[in-house]
């Protein structure tokens, strides 16, 4: 199979939406057919009916979207919880390469970092809800969007408006954050690889520290590329959506023009 012949899916993160790749996919569009669902309960995706919603039940709902469009294997980006999805879309033999930006599912549940880790979403849903009625004036300050968004990006000022208020529309309406948060499930060693994996870290990751969760990966999965990812949060496309693009491409063998 040509890898540029072969789709791209994305795959967001966790209470986040497809919109989180929309300064992404241009760059990736003239390289791959681009397929990004946003996920099973979150804001404008399908409805969660199996509760409590478990990541397998995510996981689940994009092989079905893939058998729908008659494709067997594509290429697979993730952020977070999507960069877990797209592990174990892998482990189903359903992924040509996988690029795991930072992803969920390298712990042990009930640790002390996994609860950090949870808690720091938790507290970012709280804030959010508290501050609904004033969250569209506010986010027109710069200062602002780079203090509300600090625990996923390094330069949340660099986030439009729109994408700001985007990001906590996602927030608010995502129906299963507790469930996902919550879940006992976790990814388990994969070796050998079932396809060339990248687990792509970001530098400055409050949510799931490199310190930490990166090292866990690396023992799980001790064939895949790692590597670091600079000057960015746990979602790297805010900072930096060229980076990112790039680091895909490079794991699906395709080259970015400079």
């Amino acid at each position: 199979m040509s890898t540029s012949n072969t789709p791209l899916l994305l795959l967001h993160g966790v209470t986040m939406s497809a919109r989180a790749w929309a300064e992404v996919v241009p760059l990736l569009a003239p390289h791959h057919e681009i397929i990004s669902p946003t996920a099973l309960g979150h804001r404008d995706g399908p409805p969660a009916v199996e509760r409590p919603t478990r990541c397998a039940h995510l996981v689940d709902n994009v092989e079905r979207d893939l058998d729908a469009r008659g494709l067997h294997q594509v290429h697979i980006a993730g952020n977070s919880l999507g960069g877990w999805m797209a592990i174990e879309l892998a482990r189903r033999g359903r992924a040509v390469t996988v690029c795991a930006l930072s992803p969920a599912g390298f712990w042990d549940s009930g640790s002390a970092s996994h609860s950090a880790s949870t808690g720091r979403i938790a507290h970012a849903l709280t804030l959010a809800k508290l501050g609904r009625p004033v969250t569209p004036l506010a986010l027109r300050s710069p200062l602002v969007r780079r203090i509300i968004l600090r625990d996923i990006a390094v330069r949340g000022d660099r986030a439009t408006h729109a994408a700001a208020l985007d990001i906590s529309r996602d927030l608010l309406e995502c129906t299963v954050t507790a469930d996902l948060l919550g879940t006992d499930e976790q990814i388990a060693p994969l070796d050998p690889l079932p396809c060339p994996i990248t687990l792509a870290w970001s530098e400055h990751d409050r949510i799931l520290p490199a310190q930490i969760y990166g090292t866990v990966a690396q023992q799980r999965l001790p064939d895949a590329h790692y590597r670091i990812l600079p000057s960015v949060g746990h979602v790297p496309m805010v900072d930096n959506p060229r980076l990112v693009a790039e680091t895909i491409l490079e794991t699906t063998g395709a080259s970015i023009g400079r």
